[in-house]
């Protein structure tokens, strides 16, 4: 029989760190604090494996996991000497989920469990606080009704304010425990109006009801959208975790709290954390009251007056410090960690390596190998590739005007400008609409993951540095300024009113999520210094990682930047971009409705010293370094003149009249062109237009050359290939171009000619290919547009629902396919090599600048990877985890 229900505490641990596929990452953290003797209240976890058992199933409970239950319960009684249920001194419990992969907020938790119109006056009694006991029964009630029920939440938020106002309270904890008391009648009562039944009293009936929302709501849609944005596959399901209450929320002595073993937004070696006295965890991470600071620092350095824990609680602020260096000793990585403290008892509920900045994990892994906590490979291998384009953008212009109008906690660093949006799915339409925007709330909850992910930034007006805004903000790389509380916010309104000023939905605004400022308008950005711990862990990588990374790029600015992020040499020279310049353009599209090759060469004679001027200042910036130059690609009917003036302007400088050119142009129409007249196809119609583009590339070289010392190394690349003839008789028109131009010049340079591989043909036929080209470099764009059947250009609409029902595993366009092809990829490789050992592969398609696609190309040998500029790093980073993958 499968073992569904794993205990941990009292002594008690069946799983450990190890089983996190197993048991969760909380599961599996809560029974390796246990067994490593930190207070943890005890508890069980139902496993991973039960997730797809639950939806099999259609959501029951088989008899056999309800025995494994309450044997769990049993567990639970044993230790703490209180019984589910009972009336007079019951136990009660929560029920949190734990997938492998750490999901904050995304999934349902119900706290207090096992409270009922009888137990809750037990509580009271055994406690000896009947505020507390109706405190707990309330909020029971509204959680469970918004989790379980799935009744209408604003309802009970909305009875409890007027409830507050109509005594005068501006607290939850100014509340009595009669007026407590008269709120769960009223609560009762909104159930019963609502699920037209009363609420649940049986404890058993509420824990199965429980169990099943946590289950069920790893299907949630805000769970699917996490786990689209953060690569989490769907099967990997969640865990439950069933854990005896321990309660922050019985006076002045208890407390709750969440905090970091080091600062997640800058990487600091400094506690950092929250707390709230006489408060249970929700009220920390919802944002619904703004907590207190956990170190004095801290508060001073915030100019804030409430005391912090270590002010306030110095004995058990030193217990948790130890716990803290202990777990982060431990687990060698910096801690997210949970705890409450009943009646000065501190009680550890979650530990989990921490969401950082791209900052912070460059700080933190640079720190801790410095430290001697880990290796150095261990610190390439702890930051994630694609969070250093968090790091890759400019940041707000420190000299800059800033009309701050308010100003909160600085809980995401980075800076954004853009449109005021006060809601998610407007925030999601305007962003599709190409507006920058920044969603301002009053807080968010994890409805608002794809509002947050579609807005450039966040604002919100209660919560904080650990409230779901700044946590989930921190991941996505968003900057986010949190518990601004000097804003009012009218979301129905579409409206934020501060200190007498107005911003209107669609108003700009910028945010600083450094420092917290809120400022009308946009204000001014300066380019990022990659120094320090981003330099340092550069060197570690590229110290291990065996790729080449090269950028591509087509202007000199993209090249220098390129440059100054660590490229290697150009991957990709695109050329027609140079061909789309407005003082060329006219010329171009002489050349393409030229009737003969005359008429061609004219236009063409135009083109050659600009062309040969953008390949001059290409070299420059890369001299001594190869440069893949792609000649002509894509369809003619790109370049070709649409509007009545731009006939009239092509004719007049070809010298023919407007209607022949229109015939031309109807001539040269293809129903589908992305599969038509273009790429090398263009070359051997036109052979004349590659041997211009051969000619400027070979005379800049050389012009470079003489200028420098150090030669570039052109790489020309003939596209669309699909023959070894079309290569053939390509690679003549370019070396014969080149003859001519070191005949001209007296001197020779090195250079290659090869072949963008980017059709299923090509890759079939590679060893004939490579009996002809010297490198091939593989165009993933268009070859996977070629072996899926699939428009990048038009497959947004069903490329989703495609990966959500796993067919595929990410868009194919953004993470190579591996099994399809990524299998072309090898047998084109391996098919060339055996025709020419010292053949230079590589990839130059969005693909290069993606860390599994990367981590492909490092299986298979390819010598380098080609990535858009901003992606370098990222590349040389993934290239070099990709390398440390291998040897394990």
């Amino acid at each position: 029989m499968t073992q569904y229900v794993y205990r941990f505490g009292g002594g008690v641990s069946d799983g450990g760190k190890g089983d996190r596929n197993l048991l969760g990452g909380k599961g599996a953290n809560l029974a390796e604090m246990a067994s490593i003797g930190l207070p943890v209240p005890p508890g069980f976890t139902i496993s991973t494996d039960f997730c797809a058992v639950y939806y099999d199933e259609g959501g029951q409970f088989p008899e056999g996991l309800r025995a494994e239950v309450a044997t769990g319960i049993g567990h639970i009684e044993g230790v703490t000497g209180k019984k589910f249920g009972d009336a007079a001194d019951p136990l009660l419990v929560s029920v949190r989920s734990g997938a492998r992969a750490s999901m904050p907020g995304m999934m349902d938790t119900v706290l207090n469990l096992g409270l009922n119109d009888e137990t809750v006056q037990g509580l009271a009694e055994t406690s000896g606080d009947a505020r507390f006991a109706w405190d707990s029964y309330r909020r029971f009630i509204q959680m469970y009704s918004d989790v379980v029920l799935e009744l209408d939440h604003h309802s009970f938020e909305e009875a409890l304010e007027i409830a507050k106002e109509d005594k005068g309270y501006f607290l939850d904890t100014d509340m009595t425990a009669e007026d407590l008391q008269a709120l769960v009648v009223e609560y009762k009562a909104l159930v019963e109006a609502q699920w037209h039944k009363p609420f649940p009293q049986d404890v058993h009936d509420q824990l199965w009801g429980a169990v099943g929302a946590v289950f069920g709501s790893w299907q949630s849609e805000r769970a699917k959208v996490y786990r689209r944005l953060n690569d989490i596959p769907a099967a990997w399901g969640t865990a439950v975790n069933v854990q005896a209450m321990v309660f922050g929320n019985m006076g002045e002595t208890s407390a709750t709290g969440v905090a970091f073993t080091r600062d997640p937004a800058k990487g600091d070696r400094a506690y950092y954390g929250e707390f709230l006295i006489n408060a249970q965890g929700e009220d920390v991470v919802a944002g619904i009251r703004t907590p207190q600071y956990l170190t004095r620092a801290a508060r001073e350095t915030a100019g804030a007056k409430p005391a912090s824990m270590e002010e306030a609680m110095p004995e058990t602020f030193t217990e948790l410090a130890k716990v803290f260096d202990l777990l982060e000793t431990h687990y060698r990585d910096m801690q997210d960690i949970e705890f409450t403290v009943q009646q000065g008892k501190l009680w550890m509920l979650q530990t989990r390596s921490g969401k950082r900045t791209a900052k912070a994990a460059l700080k933190i892994a640079v720190d801790m190998a410095e430290e001697g906590l880990i290796t150095r490979e261990e610190a390439v291998a702890r930051v994630d590739p694609a969070a250093l384009d968090q790091l890759l953008h400019p940041t707000l212009d420190p000299a800059a005007v800033r009309d701050v109008i308010a100003k909160g906690l600085p809980a995401s660093p980075g800076a954004a400008s853009g449109a005021a949006v006060f809601d998610s799915d407007t925030a999601e339409k305007r962003s599709n609409a190409g507006d920058s925007v920044i969603l301002i709330r009053v807080e968010t909850s994890p409805e608002d993951i794809h509002g947050m992910h579609a807005a450039r930034g966040i604002l919100t007006a209660r919560g904080g540095m650990t409230s779901h805004a700044a946590v989930v903000a921190r991941g996505m790389g968003r900057p986010c300024v949190s518990g601004a509380g000097t804003i009012a916010i009218d979301a129905k309104a579409g409206v934020m009113r501060v200190g007498g000023r107005e911003v209107k939905e669609g108003d700009i605004v910028t945010i600083d999520g450094s420092t917290g400022e809120v400022m009308m308008g946009a204000v001014p950005t300066v380019q990022p210094e990659l120094a320090g711990d981003f330099g340092t862990l550069m060197v570690w990588a590229d110290g291990v990682r065996r790729l080449k990374v090269r950028a591509n790029a087509e202007t000199p600015l993209d090249a220098k930047v390129a440059r100054e992020f660590g490229a290697e040499g150009i991957g990709l020279c695109r050329t027609e971009h140079m061909f789309f310049d407005a003082a060329r353009i006219t010329a171009v599209r002489q050349m393409i409705l030229a009737e003969d090759e005359k008429g061609r060469r004219v236009a063409l004679d135009r083109l050659l010293p600009e062309q040969r001027g953008d390949f001059v200042q290409l070299f420059e910036v890369m001299a001594g370094l190869p440069v893949t130059i792609r000649l002509l690609d894509p369809p003619l009917h790109e370049f070709l003149p649409h509007e009545e003036a731009e006939f009239a302007e092509v004719a007049s400088a070809a010298g023919v009249a407007v209607e022949v050119l229109k015939r031309r142009a109807a001539e040269l129409h293809e129903f589908n062109p992305m599969l038509g007249h273009r790429g090398c196809r263009l070359g051997v119609t036109y052979p004349e237009i590659y041997e211009m583009q051969a000619r400027a590339i070979f005379e800049a070289a050389i012009e470079v050359a003489e200028k420098s010392g150090a030669a570039p190394i052109p790489e020309v690349m003939i596209p669309l290939v699909g023959t070894r003839r079309e290569l053939e008789l390509m690679k003549a028109v370019v070396e014969k171009a080149a003859a001519a131009v070191f005949a001209d010049k007296g001197r020779t340079i090195e250079y290659l000619v090869g072949t963008m591989i980017e059709l299923p043909r090509a890759c079939l036929k590679a060893g004939e290919i490579a009996e002809v080209g010297a490198f091939f470099s593989f165009g993933t764009n268009d070859l996977t547009q070629t072996t899926l059947g699939v428009s990048r250009d038009d497959a947004a609409r069903f490329l989703t629902t495609y990966v959500e029902r796993g067919i595929y595993p990410k868009d194919p366009f953004v993470s190579l396919d591996i099994e399809g092809v990524g299998e072309l990829i090898q047998m084109a490789a391996d098919r060339g090599r055996a025709t020419r050992p010292d053949i230079k592969l590589g990839i130059c398609g969005e693909h290069g600048g993606d860390p599994a696609s990367i981590a492909f190309c490092e299986k298979i040998g390819l010598d380098y990877v080609s990535a858009s500029p901003y992606r370098v790093p990222i590349a040389r980073l993934a290239a070099a985890q990709a390398a440390l993958a291998t040897r394990s």
